[in-house]
């Protein structure tokens, strides 16, 4: 009882401390990084669910597809709230320890939404490790795949989109890195999952002329979301340099 009441309490901290430009910002990614998202993942969309002819399951996949990113935010929240824990248990002082881990976590995000923000800039080719979530190297993916071509059902289409979920992408990516510094489960969920529904209206509407509209500006697009994410890994840099030099 006592650990559920410490949870909960855990997740009020996390949505106290939500700033509405953050989650703004993460939605504002997952909308203008749509030209990229149907460039790489609109084979994925007709390949699969567009194959069935129906509405449903679009929605599953996404559902599946946003379920991972919700999970892997609030996993990285998770971990900086491990490392403030870890911090606390030591025998320093833990007020000390856990601002370092806090600084140390921003300096880190700050540092990948940087690299990915000059990769959709152009400046940096989008670094190679990231291949290595690469969902192909999960046991009985290509049944999976197989699965979902041939039954074309709801429960196959969700399935599907929990494991294309994890596509090596330098937009996701960003997203992922952002939820790291929050040292919370729920706020880094809750700031992976703006994100998420921005990316959802534009692969809805993949195959309409709006979809078209989103290709035709992919460039611009791209460039406008990778100096999003140069301002939040500025945002990050800053309040870090600030809790060291302030």
């Amino acid at each position: 009882m006592l650990s559920i009441i410490a949870y909960f309490f855990e997740m009020m901290q996390g949505w106290c401390a939500l700033n509405e430009i953050d989650l703004y910002s993460m939605l504002m990614l997952g909308i203008l990084g749509t030209g990229h998202c149907i460039g790489m993942c609109g084979p994925l969309i007709f390949a699969f669910p567009a194959r069935t002819g129906k509405f449903s399951p679009h929605v599953f996949y996404h559902l599946g597809r946003t379920l991972t990113y919700v999970a892997m935010g609030g996993m990285m929240g998770a971990i900086g709230l491990a490392l403030a824990k870890i911090a606390s248990a030591s025998g320093m002082d833990p007020q000390v320890w856990i601002s370092r881990i806090q600084i140390g976590l921003r300096i880190l995000a700050a540092l990948f939404l940087i690299i990915f923000g000059l990769s959709r800039l152009g400046v940096l080719a989008e670094p190679g490790w990231i291949a290595v979530a690469s969902p192909d190297k999960i046991p009985g993916f290509r049944k999976i795949l197989r699965s979902a071509a041939l039954q074309k059902g709801q429960v196959e289409m969700f399935i599907l989109g929990l494991i294309l979920g994890l596509l090596p992408c330098g937009l996701s990516y960003g997203a992922f890195a952002r939820a790291l510094p929050t040292g919370s489960i729920f706020y880094g969920a809750l700031l992976v999952l703006a994100f998420a529904i921005g990316t959802i209206p534009g692969l809805l509407l993949l195959g309409t002329g709006a979809s078209k509209i989103f290709q035709r500006y992919r460039r611009q697009s791209d460039i406008l979301a990778g100096l999003l994410m140069l301002y939040m890994g500025v945002k990050l840099s800053i309040k870090a340099g600030g809790a060291i030099f302030g």
